[in-house]
């Protein structure tokens, strides 16, 4: 009796452990980003988590208003978040620490259109009036930091929305206009005479030091749920990367699975869009120096637009 009492007493102590490993790696986990490039990534962790696949059950919310994932960040009722990269440090001090970067999701993605064929260099924008979206985050920095490196003095007149200043140079009402993608594929489709002028991830390269990548999103996720859920949220990275290799290997398919959870409106859009994107996917020491050699011109550029301070080494994750 002995004998067995103990036989009994190892296997409800093994059920025990692996029941316990199952709550450590496997976890509910909320999920909130933009729709675009931010959250095309995301598609077929999406497909996968919807199908049953996926290591942890996450919940996925998609919105077009970065206030919305602000606000839900603040109350600490969101787990990950996808958001501008500047973004990440305003939160990290509004919060007090209690968020976290755990990865970079998107490179440059901005680029100046034209209804036209007069502006072929930086230069030309001299004296211009340019249009574009996003003020008081990272497109606007990112513009006049390049404006300011070529000494050029330039109009910068603000929309509200990314589609509102689509229809407008679709409508032929606006002749130079900074666009993100896939808007920049939509406002193509609807106006023949549109074309890209400028990409600005490679004006960029040229007025910034080697070691400064642009950058425009990223993941972030809760302090303190991390620190509970630590394999969790490591099997999620893993997932994140592998989802994001998929979207960029497998674009036919990708755009399919992006118009499907509605991250854009459109698989065609979403197809031609993909490939300047430039979806990717840094993390660890990488990401920080990445992160770092950003941040310190934003800094210089506009205290504000990091959140008041360069963040300390708790900004940054470690998986």
């Amino acid at each position: 009796m002995k004998r067995i009492s103990l036989i009994l007493l190892v296997i409800i102590l093994a059920v025990s452990v692996v029941s316990c490993s199952e709550k450590v790696t496997h976890a509910d986990i909320s999920i909130i980003g933009l729709k675009g490039p931010t959250g095309m990534g995301m598609a077929k962790l999406m497909e996968d988590n919807a199908n049953g696949e996926a290591d942890n059950n996450y919940t996925f919310t998609l919105t077009s208003a970065p206030d919305e994932v602000t606000a839900e960040v603040i109350k600490g009722s969101v787990n990950i978040a996808a958001v501008p990269i500047n973004l990440a440090g305003v939160l990290y001090q509004k919060t007090e620490g209690a968020i976290q970067i755990a990865a970079i999701n998107t490179l440059g993605v901005l680029y100046i259109v034209e209804n036209g064929n007069e502006i072929n260099s930086i230069g030309d924008l001299e004296g211009k009036t340019v249009y574009a979206t996003g003020q008081g985050s990272t497109t606007e920095y990112i513009l006049n930091y390049i404006l300011e490196k070529n000494n050029i003095n330039a109009e910068v007149v603000f929309k509200s929305e990314h589609s509102e200043l689509v229809t407008l140079m679709a409508a032929g009402e606006v002749v130079l206009g900074m666009l993100p993608e896939p808007h920049v594929t939509t406002a193509l489709n609807q106006n023949e005479n549109l074309r890209v002028a400028l990409n600005l991830t490679e004006e960029w390269k040229k007025v910034s030091d080697d070691d400064s990548t642009l950058l425009q999103g990223c993941v972030i996720v809760n302090k303190k749920f991390a620190e509970e859920n630590k394999d969790a949220v490591n099997n999620f990275l893993a997932e994140y990367k592998a989802s994001i290799e998929y979207v960029n290997a497998n674009v036919d398919d990708a755009s399919l699975l992006i118009e499907k959870f509605e991250i854009v409106p459109n698989a065609a859009v979403a197809k031609k869009a993909l490939p300047n994107c430039n979806i990717a996917y840094i993390d660890g020491d990488q990401m920080k120096q990445n992160v770092n050699n950003l941040y310190q011109v934003f800094f210089d550029a506009n205290p504000a637009s990091i959140g008041g301070a360069m963040p300390d080494d708790g900004f940054f994750y470690k998986p």
